[in-house]
């Protein structure tokens, strides 16, 4: 107990601290009138400074994950109290032919390059998957299925999270020089080329944070979902690209199994399909229930973006700078190529289906 509550201590007041780190850190430090740095993106810092330097003041990194995950989903789940049930559902159409598109994409470049390169196949399934799709949560879901090593898991997680947080980083400033006046294309681009669904949330706050725009986060968030449920699909058609027959001592564990659609994501629909039912009942409420409901809607979206930001300050506390020189060259390589290419092709389709429909 008491170390969850360190833990989770640690969180918040790396959320607390980030918004008056970057703001210092913008103005006082580097001189200029407007911070350039979020406050999310503050946390995330101020988390990583903290966790490589006094990594026994972040907590345990397997308790630190599990709260992430817990605090991360409860704040997404209150996010979906901000769209209508009809405007989640077109969001997600809009965005499922990129998601498509992008999943196509890392899966050809992989399955030639990975050969070109004489890379294990567990290890490219994982870094296919963990860029296409969503990060971490597919890499483990795929493990047991391919029979992947511990080590092949870890090398793709490091992956995964170095380019995913250079992205998380950079790529909020790639969507607003492009899409600054449509911001759920902006969304739609950070919901595919971010690959984690922590780093898709922190990019679209630090986006919504920094421009001020409203829309880029739910726009970002919903899209990563339909990427959540492309595991259903994916996962089985990439065990039998990629399946090595062989068994090997260190294995993940076969037996470890995931739902195809996580709960919080019904959960999020749930939450949508409630903010659709109140506005439609909106005239019989009268006066005062539409205040409450209001209210309510609001308490919900500043309990929201308060989880999203300290799930952020986590991932900082929990990224330790030293695991990422254990990673070899292939598998860095490979991985660096495949965002690449997603990002790429994400801009590319958007621009193709999204700007001119």
């Amino acid at each position: 107990m008491p170390l969850r509550l360190s833990t989770s201590l640690a969180g918040i007041v790396c959320a607390l601290f980030g918004p008056w780190f970057a703001q210092y850190a913008g103005t006082v430090l580097l001189g200029n009138a407007k911070s350039p740095f979020s406050a999310v993106m503050g946390a995330i810092l101020v988390g990583m400074v903290i966790g490589n330097i006094w990594p026994r003041l972040a907590g345990d990194g397997a308790v630190l994950k599990s709260c992430t995950v817990v605090v991360l989903r409860i704040g997404i789940v209150l996010l979906g109290l901000r769209l209508s049930l009809a405007a989640a559902i077109g969001l997600g159409f809009q965005a499922l032919p990129i998601v498509l598109i992008c999943i196509t994409a890392a899966l050809l470049l992989v399955t030639i390059a990975s050969r070109a390169m004489a890379m294990s196949p567990p290890l490219a399934a994982l870094i296919a998957v963990g860029t296409s799709i969503c990060g971490v949560t597919a890499i483990v879901a795929m493990a047991p299925v391919i029979r992947a090593r511990e080590a092949e898991v870890s090398y793709a997680v490091a992956c995964i999270a170095l380019f995913g947080l250079i992205a998380m980083f950079v790529h909020p400033m790639i969507a607003h020089a492009l899409f600054a006046a449509q911001p759920q294309l902006a969304g739609v681009f950070l919901g595919t080329a971010v690959h984690d669904t922590s780093q898709v949330v922190g990019a679209g706050l630090m986006y919504q944070d920094q421009y001020s725009t409203a829309g880029v986060l739910e726009a970002a968030t919903v899209t990563k979902l339909v990427r959540n449920l492309m595991m259903a699909a994916v996962i089985p058609l990439v065990a039998l690209l990629f399946r090595d027959g062989t068994r090997h001592e260190g294995d993940v564990a076969a037996e470890r199994r995931f739902p195809a659609i996580p709960g919080f994501v019904l959960w999020f629909i749930a939450m949508c399909a409630l903010r659709s039912a109140v506005d439609f009942c909106e005239p019989a409420l009268g006066p005062m229930g539409r205040d409450v409901w209001t209210s309510i809607v609001g308490g919900a979206e500043r309990l929201s973006e308060l989880c999203l930001t300290v799930s952020m300050a986590a991932v900082g506390l929990q990224t330790r700078i030293g695991a990422f020189r254990q990673i070899g060259f292939r598998p860095l390589l490979l991985a660096m190529l495949t965002a690449a290419v997603v990002g790429g092709v994400s801009l590319l389709s958007i621009r193709l289906l999204l700007e001119t429909a």
